[in-house]
């Protein structure tokens, strides 16, 4: 009588597609307002297992020169050693370290974000991956959306103004968002 042992699956690796994949962000700005921009290039690789959330795993990368605000002299200053340092730090990192169910259709994952050299540990609030479809091309596709909070001092993005009536120029919180699709890997 032979034994035959059945090797677990292997988690499906999906590619973040650049073309249909964003990263947005917001901060305070003069006290009363909020300035919204994206980053429009995003990239990266999605293993994904959810019946073992230990075999998955995200890893993206941002090119910071596709920051667009809709105010060009912005984008310029955003790009500059003032801010993001593009000319030094061309990329924002983030890789996961821990993926955690978090409800139905929702996920935790905790992972090193690096953004002009600087590492610290942050936490997503991950909304999918949506169910696979097919596209017209034959491709499998799934989507997902994410969230985070960051302090951007802590991120060594620390330039700042002190206003007339007293406070600052610029919140030090930015909301992050990432809108993603996937394709899944030949």
């Amino acid at each position: 009588m032979s034994s035959s042992s059945t090797a677990a699956p292997a988690p499906t690796t999906y590619t973040i597609e650049p073309a249909h994949s964003s990263a947005h962000f917001k901060v305070r700005h003069l006290m009363i307002s909020n300035v919204r921009g994206e980053f429009g290039k995003v990239s990266g690789t999605v293993k994904f297992d959810p019946a073992n959330l230990a075999d998955s795993s995200i890893t993206a990368e941002i090119d910071v020169s596709s920051i667009n605000t809709r105010e060009p002299d912005r984008d310029t200053h955003l790009k500059s050693p003032d801010f993001f340092d593009v000319a030094n730090h061309p990329t924002i990192k983030f890789q996961s370290k821990k993926i955690e169910a978090d409800g139905p259709g929702e996920y935790k994952v905790t992972g090193d974000l690096t953004i002009r050299g600087a590492t610290q540990e942050v936490v997503m609030h991950v909304e999918g991956p949506t169910p696979e479809i097919k596209d017209p091309w034959g491709n499998t596709r799934r989507g997902a959306e994410a969230t985070t909070k960051i302090s951007r001092k802590e991120f060594g993005v620390a330039y700042n103004a002190v206003l007339e009536t007293g406070g600052m120029m610029l919140g030090d919180e930015v909301d992050i968002s990432l809108a993603i699709e996937l394709v899944k890997a030949a």
